[in-house]
C-alpha cells in the first residue's frame, strides 16, 4: 500500500461526509448562523474547520507531490482566517468541499512514486519548520490535522443539535456490511 492509497480513499470518503453533515444541518431553521458556532471560545467557527479540512486535504495531496501549493490554500487559509467575521453559507462550505474533492481526485490520477523516505519540511506560519519524511509526514501531519478539523466540525454541528450520529460518521463503511448483520430497530 502506498502513502497515497492511505491519504486519498481518506480524505474522499470524510470530505463526503463533511458535506452530508452540512446538508442535515441545511435543513435547520438556522442553517447559516451554524457556522459562525464554536466548541470554545478560543476555537475557531464552523466555517474555519471546513476550510481548514481542505486545506489539509489539498496540502498533503501536494506535499507528496512534490509540488508548489496552488493559490486554492491560500485562499482557504484567508477565507478560513476570516471565520469568525465573515463565516459564510453552508451552501458556501459544501462548495468548497466539492472544488477540494475534485482537486484531490485530479492530483491523485496524475500522481508520481511516492518515496516513504523523501524528506518534506513542513514549514508553519509561526516559523516553526518541521523536517519529515514522506511516511512520518502523512502518519504524524496530514492525516491528524485532516481529522482535527474534521472531527471539530463534527463535534459543533452534534453540539448545535443536529441530528448526527456515529453512522453518519461512517457512512462508507455501509458498503462492507455483510447482509442480514445489520441490527433491527
Amino acid at each position: 500500500m502506498t502513502l497515497p492509497d492511505i491519504l486519498v480513499p481518506t480524505y474522499l470518503q470524510m470530505l463526503g461526509a463533511l458535506s452530508a453533515w452540512l446538508g442535515k444541518a441545511e435543513a435547520g431553521d438556522q442553517a447559516d448562523a451554524l457556522m459562525a458556532a464554536r466548541l470554545a471560545p478560543d476555537m475557531f467557527p464552523l466555517s474555519t474547520q471546513v476550510r481548514f479540512a481542505c486545506v489539509q486535504a489539498q496540502e498533503g495531496m501536494f506535499r507528496l507531490r512534490g509540488e508548489p501549493l496552488p493559490p486554492s490554500i491560500a485562499e482557504l487559509l484567508d477565507e478560513g482566517r476570516k471565520g469568525g467575521e465573515q463565516p459564510g453559507s453552508i451552501a458556501e462550505a459544501r462548495t468548497r468541499i466539492a472544488e477540494t474533492v475534485a482537486i484531490v481526485e485530479q492530483a491523485a490520477a496524475g500522481m508520481p512514486e511516492v518515496d516513504p523516505a523523501a524528506a518534506i519540511a513542513h514549514a508553519l506560519p509561526q516559523g516553526m519548520v518541521f523536517d519529515l519524511d514522506a511516511a512520518q509526514y502523512v502518519r504524524d501531519w496530514a492525516l491528524p490535522q485532516f481529522y482535527f478539523h474534521v472531527m471539530t466540525a463534527y463535534a459543533i454541528l452534534r453540539a448545535q443539535g443536529v441530528d448526527l450520529g456515529k453512522a453518519d460518521y461512517v457512512a462508507h463503511m455501509f458498503p462492507y456490511l455483510r447482509p442480514g448483520t445489520m441490527p433491527r430497530q
